[in-house]
């Protein structure tokens, strides 16, 4: 099925095409109502695990690959690069749930449900396995897919990444140089009171500038895509969940995609133990 770009996407297995008509395009300094895309690339959309996931796929040919994006981003961040990955391999870009045009996540959203997202995905595609390229704080998603799925994964590549537990909650800690913003999308109802109506305002003029080591390589049109579908309802206080810090299913995350009490206590136990063996070792006890 191929509808405009106006119609909702709330079909399975739905198919967008945009020919780069003057409705595909961007105005500067105006916040877009309308989806981007490229012409490599057909839009879908499919009931998965309970909830609608809107993802693109291009290529027809070679082994396939997943592509999971990070914050603040959506499946968008690998536009440019999903036409060359195409002329070898089967391409599949998401938007996880709480991101982009996929469903809003609900609160007690964790890594482990994404994760069940992308099983559920591979699935529905009947690629699998797949080999996985994810980026920044999805991390946590794509460990637990290839750790509870390993019939899944051919590969994992990750891109900018850290797990809880292993230095990440770092991140979150602005006495040793950890980002503001972690706590403030984190703080109920903080993101709505601070950001709503200023989603451009902060991936443009804060987010992006400050986080990406390419100046310019993060363009005005990407900024008005990527802020269109956070200016949703409710996603820029949901997105700070659904990516996979947390310690499992049904525990409130506590950090920006869910930093969770029980891995900081996990890292802090794991810190006392080191420091009790080289203080043990130093002074020859211990066995």
């Amino acid at each position: 099925m191929t509808t405009s770009l106006d119609t909702p996407m709330d079909m399975d297995n739905q198919v967008v095409y945009c020919d780069r008509q003057p409705s595909c395009l961007f105005e500067e300094s105006t916040m877009s109502t309308t989806q981007a895309t490229i012409p490599a690339v057909a839009h879908h959309t499919a009931r998965i695990n309970g909830v609608q996931l809107h993802y693109v796929t291009a290529g027809a040919t070679g082994s396939p690959l997943l592509l999971v994006h990070g914050f603040p981003e959506t499946w968008w961040t690998f536009h440019k690069v999903i036409p060359l990955l195409a002329r070898t391999h089967r391409v599949v870009a998401v938007d996880l749930r709480g991101f982009g045009d996929s469903s809003t996540a609900e609160d007690d959203h964790d890594s482990t449900t994404a994760a069940e997202d992308l099983h559920g995905l591979i699935e529905h595609l009947g690629w699998g396995p797949v080999h996985v390229s994810a980026q920044d704080i999805s991390g946590g998603t794509v460990f637990r897919l290839a750790t509870a799925y390993p019939q899944d994964v051919l590969s994992l590549t990750a891109i900018e990444m850290g797990l809880a537990g292993f230095g990440l909650e770092g991140l979150a800690d602005v006495t040793h140089g950890g980002s503001w913003h972690i706590g403030a999308l984190t703080a109920a109802g903080i993101p709505e009171l601070l950001f709503a109506g200023r989603e451009r305002e902060l991936l443009g003029q804060w987010a992006f500038p400050s986080m990406t080591a390419v100046a310019g390589s993060v363009t005005d049109a990407d900024v008005d895509e990527f802020a269109r579908t956070y200016a949703r309802p409710r996603r820029l206080a949901r997105s700070r969940r659904p990516l996979p810090l947390d310690a499992g299913r049904g525990r409130r995350p506590q950090g920006l995609g869910g930093i969770a009490t029980a891995d900081r206590a996990r890292a802090r136990r794991r810190r006392r133990r080191r420091a009790v063996h080289l203080r043990d070792a130093r002074s020859g006890h211990g066995g």
